[in-house]
């Protein structure tokens, strides 16, 4: 979560965002993460170094609970869909997508939610292309 604020805004401080974690996070909402398969780096190098023998994530989507508030039908929420950037635009995101899609059906609901930053241009295209629509704009005004 951190990591996907950082990047759109790089001079801020994200630090707060433990405490979203530590809010919503629970059995009740599901997160499920992509594993770059563990393999040898600087393989020909003779650097002798290898990957930790785990795999490391590099996507991960974690989904919360949202009622909307013309229907008032609990739905899935989507609190983050992130891609490390080195492996964006191979599909990841769409099949995460893809597969919260899927679950939620499984589960009998009827819709999924998102927030999306209008200055995120990539996420846009993405969820557009998955057929997701502008419902409302969230508003808000500065009091400094």
């Amino acid at each position: 979560m951190q990591r996907t604020y950082e990047e759109m805004f790089p001079h801020q401080d994200f630090s707060h965002l433990a405490l979203t974690v530590e809010q919503y996070f629970s059995t009740d909402t599901p997160l499920w993460w992509v594993n770059e398969e563990a393999r040898e780096q600087g393989a020909g190098s003779g650097s002798g170094q290898f990957s930790p023998p785990h795999p490391a994530p590099i996507a991960c989507l974690w989904v919360g609970n949202a009622i909307d508030q013309l229907q008032g039908d609990r739905h899935p929420h989507i609190f983050i869909l992130y891609v490390a950037p080195e492996h964006r635009r191979k599909g990841i995101g769409t099949a995460l997508m893809n597969h919260v899609e899927n679950w939620a059906k499984q589960r009998g609901n009827r819709q999924i939610g998102l927030q999306v930053f209008q200055s995120n241009t990539p996420a846009l295209q993405l969820y557009h292309q998955l057929g997701y629509q502008t419902q409302s704009l969230w508003m808000i005004k500065s009091l400094r």
